[in-house]
C-alpha cells in the first residue's frame, strides 16, 4: 500500500484555510510547517493560553497525506476558493511507500543525556551507560520526554538539589518523569498531581515501569502536608494563579523551583512569588528559565 504527499508553500494568512479545505475534501492527514526550517530564518514559534505569539509563518509549507491514485490537482482546484486561492496553488508530489511506522516513529527517539548521572532512555533502547541513572520512559500522550529544555532544566535542578530521604511534591506532573527522577535520587516520598486524569495513568505506569515508589493522583484531591522539596513545570498563567497554593506545600527551610516560563516572563513571577518565597533564576535554557528559592524558616 502508499500514499500521495502534496506541499504547497504559502503564509500564514493562507495555510490553515487551506489544511483545513484539504482535510474537509478528503485528505488523510495535512499539516503546516515552516518553509525556512533547517535555515538561518527557521521562526521558533510558542507560547500558552491567553498570551499573543506570531500567527504562524509567514513562510509556510502545508504538507498533506492523500490516498494512491488521488488528483492533486483536481483537488487543490477544489479547495482554493476556501483557502483564499483565486486558482489552483504550485505544488510538489511525491510517493509514500508503506513502511513500519512503529520501528520509524521509535527511530526518532534516542537516549537522552541529562547530565553525568542521569539518562532518559526510551523502553526499546539498551542503556548506554548502565552505571548511569537511567530514567525509563517512552514518548506518549502526557507532557514531559526529556528534550523540551524546561524538563531538562528541571532535572538538572532536581540532581543538584536531591538528597536521599527527602520529600518531594511534583505539582504538574504530566508524564512524571520529575517525580521518577527524584525517587530515584534518593527521595523518599514522593508525589505527583496533576489536572489531567490521563497524565496521572501515565504517570503511575511510568512509575511501575522504573521500579520506584511515587503516588499520583488528580490535583482536585486535597494534597496534605508540606514538602522538603516542589517542582513545578507548567507555565506561566498557572504558576500565577496557583502561587499560594504553590508555596504553602514547601515546607520552612524547603527548597521551590518554577519552569514552563519563558525569560521574558521572569520578572512577573518573581514579583509574583515574593510574598510567599523569594525565588531567582537558576538556570537558563533556549529562551525558558527556571526560578529556584529556599522557604524561610519560621
Amino acid at each position: 500500500m502508499s500514499w500521495l504527499s502534496i506541499s504547497i508553500e504559502t503564509d500564514c494568512r493562507h495555510a490553515e484555510a487551506l489544511a483545513d479545505a484539504l482535510l474537509e475534501a478528503g485528505a488523510l492527514s495535512a499539516s503546516i510547517e515552516d518553509a525556512d526550517a533547517g535555515t538561518a530564518n527557521e521562526t521558533p514559534q510558542f507560547g500558552e493560553p491567553g498570551s499573543l505569539t506570531t500567527p504562524g509563518w509567514e513562510r509556510s509549507r502545508v504538507i498533506a497525506l492523500l490516498d494512491s491514485g488521488t488528483d492533486a490537482s483536481a483537488l487543490l482546484t477544489l479547495c482554493a476558493p476556501n483557502a483564499g486561492f483565486a486558482a489552483c496553488p504550485a505544488f510538489t508530489q511525491e510517493d509514500v511507500a508503506e513502511q513500519n511506522w512503529v520501528q520509524l516513529t521509535q527511530s526518532q527517539f534516542d537516549p537522552i543525556r541529562v547530565s553525568g548521572r542521569l539518562w532518559i532512555v526510551p523502553s526499546w533502547h539498551q542503556a548506554p551507560d548502565p552505571e548511569a541513572i537511567i530514567l525509563v520512559l517512552d514518548p506518549g500522550m502526557a507532557f514531559g520526554t526529556g528534550s523540551h529544555p524546561t524538563t531538562r532544566l528541571c532535572l538538572e535542578w532536581l540532581e543538584r538539589s536531591v538528597t536521599p530521604g527527602l520529600s518531594v511534591l511534583d505539582y504538574g506532573c504530566g508524564s512524571g518523569i520529575l517525580a521518577i527522577a527524584a525517587a530515584k535520587l534518593g527521595a523518599a516520598d514522593v508525589l505527583g498531581v496533576d489536572i489531567d486524569l490521563q497524565a496521572v495513568s501515565a504517570a503511575t505506569s511510568n512509575a511501575e515501569r522504573n521500579n520506584v515508589s511515587a503516588c499520583f493522583v488528580d490535583s482536585a484531591q486535597e494534597i496534605k502536608g508540606q514538602f522538603d522539596i516542589v517542582v513545578a513545570n507548567i507555565l506561566s498563567n498557572p504558576l500565577r494563579a496557583l502561587a499560594p497554593a504553590i508555596c504553602s506545600h514547601v515546607r520552612p527551610g524547603g527548597k521551590l523551583a518554577l519552569s514552563g516560563i519563558l525569560a521574558e516572563q521572569s520578572e512577573e513571577l518573581l514579583a509574583t512569588y515574593a510574598p510567599y518565597l523569594a525565588l531567582s533564576v537558576a538556570d537558563t535554557r533556549d529562551g525558558w528559565v527556571c526560578l529556584a528559592g529556599i522557604k524561610a524558616s519560621r
